[in-house]
């Protein structure tokens, strides 16, 4: 028997394997990730041989991973059929820092260097110290003998030569677990990880399974004895049964190996290879979900940075689309086909949170850990040719009109927040808005159909918005619009308002909102001297009707955008609206400094040519301190105050006002009330009154 060989860790080694178990690996499931994921580096390195020496596979063709828990030894080894290890490898592999497998391979094909030289560990192999106490490594190179490595991590590690062991080539870790990580013992904790990190290994991942099988036997001459004790009309029964040979069903555990690994990463083949039905069949087994995709793209990066995405776009946003603590998107990173995470936030914009799929970099920087990404270019690179990928599959739905609905209905807040906040492909984002018109009110029109429409003279895209399409259908701000047949869009969703702060403009047409100031709808010189008429005519009243409104306005103007309603109130062209001033009221954790000088002052804006406006000018010529004219203004100060989408800070005094005016329209007096009042308070009542009382009333 050859003694054991001692050897001592560097001293980097013990400071290593300290890092590693407290700070580096914050989830200590990955362990089995790294390994498998070493052991895939190791096949990979004897298939490359291979392709020069045939004669390598000899002794053990199969090239696969296989997993076995052991319950009674407390141990889960981890096998594999790669390139195993010589004892000069052992030493330097599992005794040096940081001699990473891949990162050394990828440089030896690179430089031409000789691949046989090539270590199978690299730091991830000391992650098995996060769950073990103790781990073996036996090992077998095509070129050497067997070997095995021992360490239970105390500063030194010892190296064996033996003569017989099953292993024909590769390697094999056998890892004794720590008392509180005996649930890596479970095969369906196994079955879950390998799902989870391992799933698109290029080789078989098999585990050793427990199976309960159920087995007919011939029953024994003592059962059947003890059957003969039954009642006679059973024992008639089974007279007439004698003949057959009688057996029972007995249960027995048996042991097999189970393939796991049997999803493919179709996004390795070529589009035109893959069929819609295995696109469907990947993406629900990517997802959960019980309905196909919407739309896929599939594509692959190549030149100076390397990499192959899937996308998909599911049929329903899910419900909890836009709460703030969910993960931020669904799309799993992959290094050469091994799971790194799905919460890499620089991958993918907020807006596109819900495409769903997989992006596998064939270098992509990891740092010592696979769980963190380095900040780096190549991040950002994957980004931009992934939202570039994204708006083109959104481009393609577009095509199909039906599919384009179901689309917009589930993602139109991402499009719009897309808008809000990426400026670089904001015109693009733009093509895909669709809103009801006052020309299309059943139907969405597009920003491209409405300018098709627009009126020759016509320089601006105009809009509203509202709380809803009825709100802004019956709008006063559209009066004089719709009667110079301008066609007008209707933002009727809360997102709209933070949309168009972004979209000023769109193929050189600037948007305007109807309900701000700085509307213009003077067209020619005769309308321009009218106006300027008009203004002057109402001069005094916009005069006393500002000093009777007082703080409330901070002007009272004549109207170029109303034909019918007596007034309306406008605000500023870089304020909020009112209807973003109903929005930001509604925030249940908003600063309320905010909206002091976000919401803008009112102007109120009066219609020249309305009956009410025109009598009030009249009345005010006659007598500037009629007091009537103080409450109709204040009425129509109120009203336009609702019309134009405001709230009222004092509808008590609003309700005042009403009721005097249905005073006023059923003719009745302060003073008749108060003597009505008075005759009801002196009938005598009813209920002390004796009969003969009563009778003399009658």
């Amino acid at each position: 028997m050859v003694e054991k060989e001692t050897y001592e860790f560097q001293a980097e080694i013990n400071q290593l394997m300290s890092l590693i178990i407290n700070t580096f690996y914050s989830n200590k499931e990955i362990f089995l990730r790294e390994i498998i994921s070493n052991a895939s580096d190791a096949l990979d390195k004897i298939r490359y041989q291979s392709l020069t020496d045939k004669s390598i596979l000899e002794i053990e063709p199969k090239l696969e991973i296989k997993i076995q828990a052991d319950k009674n030894t407390k141990t889960l080894s981890i096998i594999d059929t790669g390139v195993g290890m010589t004892k000069t490898e052992l030493i330097n592999n599992l005794g040096t820092i940081a001699k990473s497998g891949t990162k050394s391979f990828m440089e030896a094909l690179q430089a031409g260097a000789d691949v046989s030289m090539i270590g199978q560990f690299g730091v991830g192999f000391y992650s098995a110290y996060l769950v073990a106490d103790k781990v073996i490594v036996e090992t077998k190179n095509f070129n050497d003998t067997h070997y095995v490595w021992e360490s239970a991590a105390g500063g030194s590690f010892t190296i064996n030569k033996i003569t017989e062991s099953s292993l024909t080539r590769g390697t094999k870790l056998i890892l004794y677990l720590k008392e509180d990580q005996l649930e890596y013992l479970e095969e369906r904790r196994l079955k879950d990880l390998v799902k989870k990190h391992s799933e698109f290994i290029q080789y078989p991942i098999n585990l050793w399974v427990e199976k309960e099988i159920e087995k007919e036997i011939e029953v024994s001459n003592e059962e059947e004895d003890e059957k003969n004790t039954t009642d006679n009309d059973t024992e008639k029964k089974e007279d007439n049964e004698e003949k057959k040979k009688k057996t029972k069903k007995i249960k027995e555990i048996t042991h097999e190996w189970q393939f796991l690994n049997k999803n493919k990463p179709i996004w390795t083949r070529k589009p035109e290879e893959v069929s819609r039905e295995e696109y469907s069949s990947f993406y629900k087994s990517l997802t959960n979900d019980w309905e196909d995709h919407l739309a896929v793209k599939h594509f692959s990066i190549e030149g100076q940075l390397e990499f192959k995405a899937l996308l998909f776009v599911p049929k329903r946003a899910p419900f909890d689309l836009f709460e703030p603590k969910k993960k931020m998107n669904n799309i799993k990173l992959y290094v050469k086909r091994v799971f790194i995470m799905d919460n890499c936030d620089e991958i993918i914009p907020e807006y596109l949170n819900f495409i769903k799929g997989v992006v596998d970099s064939e270098d992509l920087p990891l740092n010592i850990s696979r769980e963190t990404l380095q900040q780096n270019k190549v991040l950002k690179v994957i980004r931009k040719n992934i939202v570039k990928k994204c708006l083109e599959m959104f481009n393609e739905i577009s095509e199909n009109k039906d599919d384009f609905k179901i689309f917009y209905e589930q993602y139109s807040k991402n499009i719009k927040l897309g808008i809000h906040e990426d400026t670089q492909n904001r015109s693009k984002l733009a093509e895909m808005l669709r809103y009801r018109s006052s020309r299309s009110q059943d139907e969405n029109t597009t920003l491209k159909e409405y300018v098709s429409r627009m009126k020759e003279n016509q320089t601006m895209i105009y809009y509203i918005t509202g709380e809803s399409q009825k709100t802004v259908e019956n709008s006063p701000f559209l009066e004089k619009l719709k009667q110079k047949g301008h066609e007008v869009l209707f933002m009727i969703e809360p997102i709209d308002e933070y949309c168009v702060q972004q979209l000023k403009e769109y193929e050189g047409k600037k948007l305007v909102c109807a309900s701000k100031e700085g509307l213009s709808l003077s067209e020619n010189e005769d309308e321009k001297k009218i106006k300027e008429e008009e203004k002057e005519k109402f001069e005094e009243l916009c005069k006393v009707m500002k000093e009777i409104l007082g703080d409330k306005v901070e002007k009272v103007v004549v109207s170029e955008r109303l034909s019918d309603s007596p007034c309306i109130l406008v605000t500023g062209e870089y304020g909020w609206s009112a209807n973003m001033e109903r929005i930001m009221k509604a925030q249940a954790l908003r600063d309320s400094s905010m909206s002091t000088y976000m919401s803008s002052r009112k102007t109120m804006e009066i219609n020249p040519r309305n009956p009410i406006i025109f009598e009030l000018k009249n009345r005010i010529e006659t007598d500037k301190n009629d007091k009537t004219v103080k409450d109709l203004v204040n009425l129509l100060s109120d009203t336009a105050l609702l019309t134009s989408g405001f709230s009222l800070d004092e509808p008590h005094l609003f309700a005042q006002r009403i009721h005097r005016m249905i005073k006023l329209g059923l003719s009745i007096d302060d003073e008749e009330i108060d003597e009505n009042q008075e005759k009801l308070e002196n009938i005598p009542s009813l209920e002390n009154q004796t009969d003969d009382e009563m009778e003399a009333v009658d």
